[in-house]
């Protein structure tokens, strides 16, 4: 039990369903569909979408979404990709041959968004209400205005300048030329209509008509190959879940193009530690160690299966372990390697369980902070950049291609065990999320925090050369990496969000945590 002397958050109980977000609106939204009769996905998509409205910054309607689903009784997670992908004339050969490189606001970095394709299919297979009816709380608020909240203000205020570039952006998400400010009352109500739309006409009022014809002709304005045929052809994918198998528990994620997959091969490499009896230094080495290896093969091999075999197996198996293991020094940093056999040349997260013990982990992203910064000017959909993952190389299975998705870091998490689902659980932030579900699986299963003490945990990186490294560690931890070799990188802000929801069968209710470097809140009754 926490001290309740100091600043801090406990997690929430309930008897009968939770929620977990990172935006009180969003939160709030979920509960009223819940109270009202709907289920976990009813409560999800009534969420995701209020807070493609509230924090336009970090999630929309222009950018993609994965899910976990663990229905009552399923002895294995429903794994969805809503991943978009790139237009039909996107081959590397065009981009090579006129020296094009891919830029964060670039209309090559967009493609072709899979957010609203993904809810109606989660909504068609496993919901209870309807699309139009989950859509009105958001657009009540794109209509009637909601309250800037200051973690969305914080964002935001860092964020002026991928919006100011484009005309209908700027005029969309700044007052008088700068960022909102916490408290202010924002309204969009282009973006209203266009929810409407959707609501009216489901996923094809957003990807035929008026809609996509506006975004087709803002990205071909600027450049882009897209088509309406790209955005006709949107369509999400019912995919198989990778897992393994840590301190007894099944953690599942979704496959490749998504990166779950090196959370699992991490863990794969602490299995054989003893995590919880490690210090400080110990653990965040060994963590740094884990994860050098298993993102330095993620930047290698992961890549759309569809068109590019990704290695999964060999990834999930004794001898990748072993190689991975062996190549860690507990008294030294060491420089990533590859298997040789295998060489080759901002977001938002929830967590829903209802009172049938449905669970959901849903993710929701445009990628960087406002995306591209494109927004189309008649519908005031502002578009992801999510393309910006891609390469540019003929050689490399991430390389841009016709109708491919590229690698993702967005993932969400499903823990279960004795088939049936324990947490739902994920973690914002980018590249860091793969760590970051690792970080908050083992503060749990090996250090026995509450769900709530292992969101509030300090964070560390390994990426780029460096440990980026929160504040809360001790000045000898820090010492003690850069005498092991390590680079430390101060972190600039909060590394990620997260949230979880466990299911406690035994005393019959639910713990529900809330990342505290975001605005948002659990709930339950």
């Amino acid at each position: 039990m926490r001290d309740f002397s100091k600043p801090g958050r406990s997690p929430v109980y309930a008897a009968n369903a939770a929620v977990a977000t990172s935006h009180p609106l969003s939160t709030l939204a979920a509960i009223e569909v819940l109270r009202a009769g709907g289920n976990a996905v009813d409560a999800g998509i009534a969420a995701v979408a209020v807070q493609c409205v509230v924090d336009p910054l970090m999630t929309g309607i222009g950018g993609d979404c994965f899910a976990l689903y663990a229905p009552k009784g399923a002895t294995t997670p429903i794994a969805l990709n809503g991943s978009g992908r790139s237009p039909a004339a996107a081959h590397d050969a065009w981009f090579l041959e006129r020296g094009i490189t891919l830029t964060p606001t670039s209309p090559h970095a967009v493609t072709v968004p899979g957010a609203v394709a993904a809810w109606a299919k989660l909504l068609e297979d496993h919901g209870t209400r309807s699309l139009g009816e989950l859509l009105l709380p958001a657009i009540r608020y794109a209509e009637e205005g909601y309250p800037v909240q200051p973690r969305v203000a914080l964002d935001w205020s860092r964020s002026v300048e991928r919006v100011a570039g484009d005309p209908a952006s700027a005029a969309t998400y700044l007052v008088d030329g700068t960022a909102p400010g916490v408290g202010t009352i924002m309204r969009h109500p282009r973006l209203a209509a266009t929810l409407r739309r959707i609501a009216e006409h489901g996923p094809r009022g957003f990807y035929e008509g008026p809609v996509a014809e506006d975004m087709v002709a803002r990205l071909r304005d600027l450049g882009g190959l897209h088509t309406l045929d790209d955005f006709a052809a949107a369509q999400p994918e019912l995919v198989t879940p990778v897992t393994t198998r840590y301190r007894g528990y099944d953690v599942y994620e979704c496959p490749p193009s998504g990166q779950g997959l090196a959370v699992l091969m991490m863990l794969n490499v602490l299995t054989h530690h003893d995590v919880a009896g490690l210090s400080d230094l110990d653990r965040v080495h060994l963590f740094a160690e884990a994860c050098k290896q298993a993102y330095h093969h993620r930047d290698a091999l992961f890549a759309d299966p569809v068109l590019n075999r990704v290695p999964v197996e060999h990834l999930l198996s004794e001898a990748w372990r072993a190689s991975a293991h062996g190549a860690i020094d507990m008294a030294r940093a060491q420089e990533p390697v590859i298997w040789p056999e295998l060489a080759h040349k901002d977001t938002v997260y929830l967590s829903v369980v209802d009172r049938d013990g449905n669970a959901l982990s849903l993710i929701n992203s445009i990628f960087q902070g406002f995306g591209s910064g494109i927004t189309a000017p008649e519908s005031g959909v502002l578009l992801h950049n999510r393309g910006l993952s891609f390469r540019i190389d003929p050689g490399h299975p991430n390389t841009i291609g016709p109708r491919k998705r590229p690698m993702h870091t967005i993932i969400p998490g499903m823990l279960m065990r004795d088939g049936a689902a324990v947490a739902p659980f994920g973690v914002m932030g980018g590249h860091y999320q793969a760590m970051g579900h690792v970080e908050l699986l083992t503060g749990i299963l090996d250090r026995g925090l509450d769900v709530q003490e292992a969101l509030d945990a300090p964070r560390s990186f390994a990426y780029g050369g460096g440990v980026e490294m929160e504040p809360g560690f001790s000045p000898e931890v820090v010492a003690g990496l850069e005498a092991r070799g390590h680079r430390i990188i101060p972190a600039s802000g909060p590394i990620g969000g997260g949230q979880i929801i466990w299911i406690d069968r035994a005393r019959g209710v639910l713990a529900a945590g809330s990342d505290p470097r975001k605005d948002g809140s659990a709930l339950g009754y």
